[in-house]
């Protein structure tokens, strides 16, 4: 049986762009959980779904189909057959996935989609819950943090990049609605596993940050 490594965290702390890099790295399965639940809610807002009506969403949930298929080490998620990547990057689907992740049917319908992706191993699962809640029997977990203001400034770049100018101050406020949705909901609130590493990464870059990594997954202690 292959490893499983999880990497938790908040938005903006650099955890898809680590995972990615560790996935290479290590020539396992990249799995963006955080994408599962974007999909969910960008279908959610296209169908005009009232993401904050628990009975909408049960049958939302019922009708929607959620797959993932792995093309070279990723898994590219799909929706009704979809492949919904290029569409779901957006302030808006992530505000409304972290308020739709919140209820128990969203993430029932998601949980066992999830662990039948990392039942083989050699998978690094990358999200909010994935060392507490979805494998909580991982080989390694580790939760990549940095503060608000270097999240906000990481984020503010990826969107610009991407659509443009973006207000730094609207992206500030959005991630923190996001984080208070994440770490105060009932199901599964974002927090760090007990029995996971946590790095602080505002002041690493992304190849510290794997190193770091790669250093405890080979047993060498940290500063060595």
């Amino acid at each position: 049986m292959g490893k499983v490594i999880t990497i938790d965290g908040p938005s903006g702390a650099g955890k898809s762009t680590v995972s990615k890099a560790l996935a290479a790295k290590l020539q396992y399965l990249y799995l963006d959980t955080g994408a599962l639940y974007r999909a969910l809610a960008y279908q959610a807002l296209k169908n005009n779904v009232d993401i904050h009506r628990p009975d909408e969403l049960d049958e939302f949930c019922l009708t929607t189909h959620v797959t993932l298929k792995n093309f070279d080490g990723k898994m590219t998620v799909y929706v009704n057959g979809e492949n919904v990547d290029d569409k779901i990057r957006t302030e808006e689907v992530g505000l409304a996935a972290s308020a739709i992740s919140a209820f128990p049917v969203v993430r029932e319908k998601l949980l066992s989609l999830q662990r039948e992706a990392g039942a083989r191993g050699n998978i690094v699962a990358e999200g909010r819950d994935m060392g507490s809640v979805v494998f909580p029997e991982a080989d390694f977990k580790f939760y990549l943090d940095a503060d608000l203001e270097e999240r906000t400034r990481r984020r503010h770049g990826e969107l610009t990049q991407k659509n443009g100018p973006a207000e730094i101050a609207a992206v500030s406020r959005d991630m923190q609605v996001r984080d208070q949705q994440d770490s105060q909901r009932k199901i599964a609130p974002l927090t760090a596993a007990p029995d996971a590493v946590v790095i602080d990464s505002t002041s690493l870059d992304i190849s510290q940050v794997v190193e770091k990594i790669l250093k405890h997954l080979s047993g060498v202690p940290d500063g060595r």
